[in-house]
C-alpha cells in the first residue's frame, strides 16, 4: 500500500516501535503487511532493511479467510536517500515515502518539506 493510508486502517494500532534514529531520516516508507502476529517484531522479506513497525491492541482481529493481521511496516530500499543522497532520491521521494516524525499510532505520516526535499530544505511544514 501507498502512503495514502487512512486512520481506518491504522484503529488497532497501539505503539510504533523503531529499529533505528529516526532524527537522521529525511523519510521512511511505510506499506500495510500481512503477520502472523499482532505484537512482535515481523518478518521482512523485502530489499533492504526494516526500520519500524507498529504493535496491535487485543482488539486487533487476523483476517477470517488467511488468519493474518494488517499491520503497518516502514522500511528503506538500498537507493534511498540515505543509503545514496546523490541518488534518484536526492530530491523529491518515492509515493509511499513519509516524515517518520509525523508517525504516531492510528495516524498516518504526512510528507514534509523534508521527506519530499532533504536536510537542505528542514522546514517541518505539511505538504
Amino acid at each position: 500500500m501507498s502512503a495514502l493510508l487512512t486512520e481506518s486502517d491504522l484503529s488497532h494500532e497501539e505503539e510504533v516501535v523503531w529499529l533505528e534514529d529516526t532524527e537522521r531520516l529525511d523519510y521512511v516508507r511505510q506499506a500495510l503487511d500481512k503477520t502472523r502476529r499482532r505484537d512482535r517484531k515481523p518478518p521482512y522479506t523485502r530489499d533492504g532493511r526494516i526500520v519500524g513497525y507498529a504493535l496491535l491492541n487485543s482488539e486487533a482481529r487476523p483476517d477470517p479467510d488467511s488468519g493474518l493481521y494488517r499491520r503497518r511496516v516502514f522500511f528503506l530500499l538500498p537507493h534511498d536517500r540515505d543509503s545514496r543522497p546523490e541518488g534518484c532520491y536526492q530530491e523529491g521521494a518515492p509515493g509511499e515515502a513519509v516524515d517518520p516524525r509525523s508517525i504516531a499510532p492510528r495516524k498516518p505520516g504526512i510528507k514534509t518539506s523534508r521527506s519530499q526535499a532533504g536536510l537542505a530544505h528542514p522546514a517541518p511544514a505539511a505538504l
